[in-house]
């Protein structure tokens, strides 16, 4: 047993530091992420070598289609070529029903539970196949100084944000009202959801079946389409970089969608004109409470590792309490463990750490279907149709749930 891993007979796995005992000598292979992901896991491969002189971690880091790639063909090969594997919890459904991780016992009450939902199966209360690596979580931002200036009120509802939209949209020279991705396919998509969620809406029901076509989800896109009024101009082909340099310029008071990665550089004045200025937290409510959109990366031990249960002890190891902080401190990835959102060193470096947590409390995962892939392209589709007024709302929905309904079907 190492002395990071701890295995309890009853139902707690825990990557506590324990003083005696270290794996036997064996190569680990990890395949993960390249870009900011990678430098978590470089950091937290050092860190692991170094406490574990017969270790040695090679790290393959690989883009998002990649790394996919390379985990389908080697699992279902059974090729044996890859000890730890991390996923995007999009990913995860299809992995752990097909048999492609090993059990991972259980996961300790410091993670964050939805969180660790999606890294069971079958969702939300299974066996635990991951555990969560990256504590990505969908955050909305406003501008403090504007709603101050104009007497707005805080924007909890999406019905409040739409109002103050309007206000600052008229009365404020040269800032527009909101900011969102417009491009098709994932980006959309990802800015809709909790919007879709908060107003009632679904895509698929409980027994994965489509769900899109209700007046929840009618309501929901009416009311989305509705911002592009108080949107920058060309807002349809607007990604993460437009979105994040509306923000930082000041030309735009919300934006409805802001990741973890993009939030530092908001308060550093060398690249922000606006440092200071803007709150971070959960998405607006409406009929129901905020709804965030889950985004966490997991990381599991394939079936058919070669050094499981070195692989098992590396997993508790990166998503202990003390690399999750250090990893957050050094390499800004957003930690897994509720702990680390209240630890005072880490809030003193990102201010918005408290409401992210709440963010991630309340987050929701996308579908958790296999074929998440396909309805997330069919959506994005037909969202871009309506928002350039190619097609009215109420035909766009009904369209996009009956290609949805047969994407499922097959």
């Amino acid at each position: 047993m190492s002395r990071w891993t701890r295995l309890l007979s009853g139902c707690t796995l825990v990557g506590a530091m324990l003083v005696a005992g270290s794996p036997e000598a064996a190569k680990l292979v990890v395949a993960g992420r390249d870009g900011g992901y990678g430098k978590a896991l470089a950091l937290a491969i050092g860190a692991y070598e170094a406490a574990n002189p017969g270790i040695e971690v090679e790290q393959l880091a690989l883009p998002y289609g990649g790394l996919y790639e390379k985990l389908v063909i080697n699992l279902r090969e059974k090729a044996g070529g890859i000890d730890v594997v991390m996923l995007d919890d999009t990913w995860a459904t299809e992995f752990m029903a097909k048999g492609w991780l090993a059990e991972m016992g259980e996961a300790d009450a410091d993670f964050v539970a939805p969180a660790v939902a999606v890294s069971r199966y079958p969702y939300p209360d299974g066996t635990l196949y991951a555990l969560p690596f990256v504590g990505n979580v969908e955050l909305f931002a406003w501008r403090r100084d504007l709603f101050e200036k104009y007497g707005l009120a805080p924007p909890t509802t999406w019905t409040l944000a739409r109002e103050a939209a309007a206000v600052i949209d008229e009365k404020e020279e040269g800032v527009d009202g909101v900011v969102f991705r417009g491009v098709k396919g994932n980006p959309i998509v990802t800015g809709f959801l909790p919007i879709l969620w908060s107003f009632g809406g679904r895509i698929v029901d409980e027994q994965g079946a489509a769900a899109l076509m209700s007046p929840e989800s009618l309501e929901a896109l009416e009311f989305w389409l509705s911002l592009k009024e108080y949107a920058p101009e060309g807002i349809e082909t607007y990604n993460s970089s437009e979105v994040r340099d509306a923000l930082q310029q000041g030309r735009v008071a919300m934006s409805i969608e802001l990741w973890p990665s993009w939030a530092p550089s908001l308060d550093d004045p060398a690249v922000s004109k606006v440092a200071g200025l803007v709150e971070i937290n959960a998405a607006p409510g409406e009929k129901t409470g905020p709804a965030p959109m889950l985004g966490t990366w997991l990381l599991g031990v394939a079936a058919d590792a070669p050094n499981a249960e070195a692989a098992k002890d590396f997993v508790a190891f990166v998503t202990s309490p003390e690399m999750q902080k250090r990893i957050a401190l050094e390499v800004g990835i957003p930690p897994t463990r509720a702990s680390v959102y209240g630890d005072a060193d880490v809030v003193a470096k990102y201010r918005w750490y408290p409401n992210q947590r709440e963010a991630l409390m309340n987050a929701r995962p996308r579908p958790r279907i296999t074929q998440w892939s396909k309805v997330e392209a069919i959506l994005g589709d037909y969202l871009q149709l309506a928002l350039i007024g190619e097609m009215a709302a109420k035909d766009a929905l009904a369209e996009a749930h009956a290609r949805i309904e047969r994407a499922l079907s097959r």
